[in-house]
């Protein structure tokens, strides 16, 4: 592949629904450019772009690939990212690096609440973008109505660039409305046909709100606007190029992707109006001044890059997917990675064609390329010299809420399932793996059943380890409510020494529930030696790892050691600290036990028609909702206080209710007392599994 100049360079990434053809449509790009010579089809697994065998087998996008592609003298990366929500992250991965957004849309679908969501980070990161409408050759495919719902939606910044021409209900050709010509295909070749008398009122309107648009970029503009004057072609080009830029129009095109019709005119549209990295901006930090660095995609300015996503393949080895800030990238380049604090030599620099790699001798600023083997490399470093040390900020990921918990099918594996998974958190930032040592569990975290529904078989079947994912314990704790008084004596006689130790000992709450207990002794008259006092201490250590009551963490109590005896033979460390542990354990089950669960400070945002389901359902839960907030876009943020338990299957059941249209977000807030048939399950629960084992745990 050739090296580009900045200014020949465009970075798209395509978002969309799942399902909308942003597969298919990168596929028509590569084979219209000549990287291919036949089309791949995702039903066939043959595409560029889902190369891994878990993309084949599910037949939908799961990480972001890069196509580069090489068109009338540009480089185009497209950036094919997947469209279900449990894949998000890489979504948010291929936004950092693209300077432009192709929105694709099903046109027998219309506009789905995918394309709202890649409308809504468009403009967060404020990303131009083009929505492009696919399925034309299908019967019922409606152009129009995307049009005129996305025009409901957002205004006049649609603009449609092309019109449809159907013939006996075939998609034949189109009207562009920008030269006002018309085409129509005969085999691959596009040929001039006249505009069909039902197109010229449609063309009217469209040329005239672009036309309206052109004229606001200028005074000069506006004035011959409103004098009757015409704009000329490159004038209108120019003109929506900056629009395009400014993000003030977004072009509505259409095609078919599995016929390679309106894919060209796509291509060239991409390079006609959408930015190239020279016309955006970029800054980090000089870590040595620590003055603002403008890096701006200059290639005079010194070299520097970040990495927004890696690849961990058992097969093809480890990438560092980098997007070049400043400077040009040359081969066996010497780059100090600032997060790290290590210098690497880059060797060959490469760029991947799906999981093809292609060397090349350079990249230029705003370009998107390949590193190999950096070992110390993650996603969201800073590259640069270490003369002109450059950090750059890491760019948002979402935050994985729904969890479970994990176990080796054999355990054997447990360090080879801890390998894999290490590497696979390298590659997707929205898994993450907790050792929750309080309960004896490992949990996964993912963005939804089906993120980590994928994790498992991709253990399998990458790394040949097999694990199984069940309901997560909830980290429940115990206390007590009241007082009690209990006394007991350890006692036993074999042949020789004997055991003896017997303790007095009072317990109550102490208040405070952040820790297990507080130890006080108002021993006198050396009824119970001081040195057994750290016996005493020890015992009350071993049992508030597992409650009396369910085998849960204590809290909250304090235990006051006022009298005992001791044998000056018999009495030992270890006869004390049983003594306690038997007292502990009766003393706190006579002393009105409860069990405590964790609550969790919750936030969901839907729009406002779905707020009444959400909150019925909250109400079903045992959620208190505290307040509901208007935020942009017509929606609503329900705060609620729920217990964690409750929170289990809230990813899948909220995605119901509001066709996927809803988030939520929580954390920890506190502790308080389970109802009184969450508490007697719990104990029912602890006693079936001590009658299974036959053994206390």
């Amino acid at each position: 592949m050739n090296v580009y100049t900045t200014d020949k360079i465009r970075n798209v990434v395509l978002l969309g629904h799942g399902g909308s053809g942003k597969t298919s449509l990168a596929e028509a790009m590569a084979y219209l450019s000549g990287i291919t010579s036949r089309m791949g089809k995702v039903p066939d697994g043959n595409t560029l772009s889902d190369y891994s065998k878990e993309e084949q087998k599910r037949q939908f996008s799961i990480s972001t690939s890069v196509i580069p592609i090489e068109w009338e003298g540009h480089k185009i990366n497209i950036l094919d990212a997947p469209g279900y929500f449990d894949f998000v992250g890489e979504v948010e991965e291929a936004i950092s690096a693209a300077g432009a957004a192709i929105i694709v849309i099903n046109g027998k679908a219309g506009v789905e609440v995918g394309t709202q969501r890649a409308w809504e980070l468009c403009d967060k990161y404020k990303l131009p973008r083009f929505v492009y409408v696919t399925n034309m050759d299908v019967d019922n495919a409606s152009f129009r109505q995307v049009v005129e719902d996305l025009t409901e939606m957002y205004g006049k910044k649609i603009a449609p660039f092309n019109l449809p021409i159907r013939e006996n209900e075939k998609f034949v050709g189109y009207v562009n409305v920008i030269s006002e010509t018309a085409n129509r295909w005969q085999g691959k070749e596009v040929v001039a046909c006249d505009i069909p008398e039902y197109n010229k009122e449609n063309l009217g309107i469209c040329r005239d709100a672009l036309m309206e648009a052109v004229a606001e970029t200028s005074e000069e503009f506006m004035d011959r606007y409103f004098s009757g004057d015409t704009f000329s072609e490159a004038e209108i080009r120019a003109a929506l190029r900056t629009n395009v830029c400014d993000c003030n129009i977004v072009p509505i095109s259409m095609g078919s992707n599995t016929l390679c019709q309106g894919v060209y005119t796509l291509l060239d549209d991409i390079i006609k109006y959408m930015p190239s990295p020279e016309n955006r901006e970029v800054a980090g930090i000089n870590m040595k001044t620590n003055e603002i660095f403008h890096a701006d995609y200059d290639f005079a300015k010194a070299k520097s890059a970040y990495i927004w996503k890696t690849i961990v393949d058992p097969f093809i080895g480890k990438y560092s997917l980098i997007k070049v800030n400043s400077g040009v990238l040359k081969t066996d380049d010497v780059l100090y990675n600032v997060d790290k604090d290590i210098e690497e030599k880059v060797g060959k620099i490469y760029v991947l064609q799906g999981n093809k790699p292609i060397e090349v001798k350079e990249l230029h600023a705003g370009d998107i390329g390949a590193l190999a083997k950096l070992t110390a490399a993650r996603t969201g470093n800073s590259l640069s010299t270490k003369a002109t040390t450059i950090k750059y900020g890491k760019f948002e990921i979402s935050t994985p809420y729904t969890y479970l918990r994990y176990k080796p099918k054999n355990k054997g594996d447990v360090d080879k399932i801890s390998q894999a998974l290490q590497k696979m958190t390298h590659e997707d930032l929205t898994l993450k793996v907790v050792n929750d040592a309080e309960n004896r569990q490992t949990l996964l975290y993912g963005m939804g059943d089906q993120h980590l529904d994928i994790v498992v078989s991709r253990l399998l079947n990458e790394y040949k380890v097999d694990v199984e994912l069940v309901r997560p314990k909830i980290a429940y704790k115990e206390t007590i409510r009241k007082t009690s008084d209990v006394e007991y004596k350890y006692k036993k006689q074999s042949g020789g020494h004997g055991q003896y130790g017997h303790v007095k000992m009072r317990f109550s709450t102490s208040g405070d529930l952040e820790t297990p207990y507080v130890f006080e002794q108002e021993v006198v008259g050396g009824s119970v030696p001081k040195n057994f006092f750290p016996a005493v201490e020890k015992g009350l250590q071993d049992s508030v790892v597992k409650g009396p009551m369910a085998a849960y963490p204590v809290v909250g109590v304090k235990a006051v050691l006022y009298d005992g005896s001791y044998h000056p033979v018999d009495s030992s460390e270890m006869a004390f600290k049983m003594a306690t542990i038997q007292a502990f354990k009766k003393g706190f089950m006579e002393a009105g036990p409860v069990l405590l669960e964790p609550i969790a400070s919750l936030k969901v945002t839907v729009p406002d028609s779905y707020t009444g389901d959400v909150m019925g359902d909250l109400n079903k839960r045992r959620g208190r909702v505290l307040g509901m907030n208007p935020i942009q876009g017509g929606k609503q943020v329900i705060e609620a206080d729920i217990p964690m338990s409750s929170l289990y299957g809230y990813c899948t059941d909220l995605r119901s209710m509001t066709g996927g249209r809803g988030d939520y977000a929580y954390e920890f807030a506190r502790y308080e007392q389970a109802p009184s048939d969450v508490q007697a399950a719990e104990v029912a629960a602890r006693a079936a599994s001590v009658a299974e084992n036959n053994v206390e745990e």
